[in-house]
Formats: C-alpha cells, structure tokens, sequence
C-alpha cells in the first residue's frame, strides 16, 4: 500500500493540485466515481455490463481507489487498521449462523 500511497501523490504535486484536495473535494470525488462506476451497469444486468464496460469498470474502480487513498492520507487513516476495526465490528454485528 506505501508503495502506491507514494505514487500517487507524488503524481499529486507535480501537478501542484494539493491545495484542492481538501477532505470535503476528496469525499466529493470518491462519490462522483463511484457513480461514474455504478453508469456502467445501469440498464443492464451484471453479465453484460461486464462483458461491455470491463475496461472502465476498472478505471472507474482505480479513480474511487486513488482519491479514497488521497483521503486517507490527508487525515491521517490508516486504511488497512480501519477496514480490519471494521470487520471485526461486522463480525459481531453478523455473526455467522451455523445452523
């Protein structure tokens, strides 16, 4: 994860677009990506969207990746800690039914 942490924000300020990426921009940004991504599968069914759309789905998916990750590296996330908290938060709130 450091390794693309490091990427991309070194491709952030050479292009000096740190001043505009405030964590408000950045939520922004995650969101209009992910609705970028979620316009490949409207009217149509998961098969087809995939089989049509596979090269922007990705895309789509690295943008909301790459502005998630700018996100938690303005605030100070560990995003691997957090999405671990998480599933244990999930666990006890789903637990498995072994019936």
């Amino acid at each position: 994860m450091k390794d693309i942490m490091q990427k991309i924000m070194e491709f952030r300020d050479e292009r000096g677009w740190a001043p505009y990426h405030n964590e408000k921009d950045l939520a922004i940004s995650i969101s209009l990506e992910a609705n970028e991504l979620l316009e490949n599968f409207q009217w149509r069914n998961s098969e087809e969207a995939v089989a049509e759309s596979i090269q922007n789905i990705k895309e789509e998916m690295a943008d909301v990746f790459i502005y998630l990750l700018q996100l938690a590296e303005k605030m100070n996330v560990d995003l691997e800690e957090e999405a671990f908290k998480k599933m244990e938060k999930n666990a006890l709130k789903y637990p498995v039914n072994k019936e």
